[in-house]
């Protein structure tokens, strides 16, 4: 069962990531391709991966197969049937335990087996148009390259600036948008709000307004005429999640456009100040 390695695509940048199509999902040809990755790339045993597959799935295994070819066709037909959210639990717990395979003794060849699995994942979830990813073992929502690129240098920069509360608000945003099999959509637009909500006061050095009341308090806080759009997107996103309406509930297209709107915005303003927390003493009003 070899592995694809460094084929003739990927050496040559043939392998264009597809557009996201897939939420709730997990092809055959992914499920097999993921234990492939485990087994052919990381080494994990196929007996390894039966007792990780059957403590995700709460099953049996069969005590009758006990050779390589048995035990292999056992994996794979368990990930073969098992439910679409429950693969992506199994990737998660074979992250999870490569610093238990038999075959791996130093610290560093765990992280390496991990980096490796992470890798293929991710190459897997791009070729099949599948909106998720691995990062550092949880599988999170993903968006285009310019989407995770926005909520990357978000996150660096909360973190380089100790903006401890927004970078909190960041990471649930990013958190709730990924939950399975059902996404907490208006509970990701909150806490990207909040984290966005958290910078400006940082910015306009007031504690206390929501982000619309200061936004119009403070209309230097962003340049004109964008402080006025993102007023309108406080407004959206409050009427959207903080007070949803029933039969009104945002899709996840709109909880990842919100997000990322905000990962934008909050990097802007986190280069905009010097590094400090916004729940920390603030100056007084400008």
């Amino acid at each position: 069962m070899p592995g694809l390695g460094d084929s003739f695509s990927k050496r040559q940048g043939l392998q264009a990531a597809k557009p996201i199509t897939i939420w709730e999902d997990a092809p055959e040809d992914f499920r097999r391709a993921v234990i492939v990755a485990a087994h052919d790339d990381c080494k994990v045993s196929s007996e390894r991966l039966r007792e990780i597959v059957c403590k995700v799935l709460r099953a049996k295994p069969n005590s009758n197969n006990w050779s390589e070819g048995p035990v292999w066709s056992e994996v794979d037909h368990l990930v073969e049937f098992c439910k679409w959210n429950q693969v992506y639990d199994i990737i998660e717990a074979i992250w999870g335990a490569f610093d238990r395979n038999a075959g791996v003794q130093v610290a560093d060849h765990f992280a390496k087996a991990r980096d490796v699995f992470e890798q293929k994942v991710n190459e897997l979830t791009a070729e099949f148009g599948i909106g998720w990813q691995l990062t550092g073992g949880k599988v999170q929502a993903r968006g285009d390259d310019t989407h995770e690129t926005i909520l990357s240098d978000a996150e660096t920069a909360l973190k380089s600036a100790g903006k401890v509360t927004a970078l909190t608000e960041t990471q649930e945003a990013i958190a709730d948008i990924s939950r399975r099999p059902t996404p907490d959509i208006t509970g990701a637009m909150q806490h990207a709000m909040a984290a966005l909500e958290c910078v400006a006061r940082d910015v306009a050095g007031d504690p206390k307004p929501v982000l619309g009341k200061l936004l119009q308090k403070y209309p230097d806080v962003l340049p004109k005429p964008l402080n006025e759009a993102v007023e309108k997107l406080w407004g959206y996103a409050s009427e959207n999640a903080r007070h949803g309406k029933e039969g009104n509930a945002p899709t996840r297209e709109e909880g990842m456009l919100i997000v990322g709107l905000v990962a934008s915005l909050t990097n802007y303003l986190t280069h905009k100040v010097a590094p400090k927390d916004c729940e920390r003493p603030l100056p007084a009003e400008r």
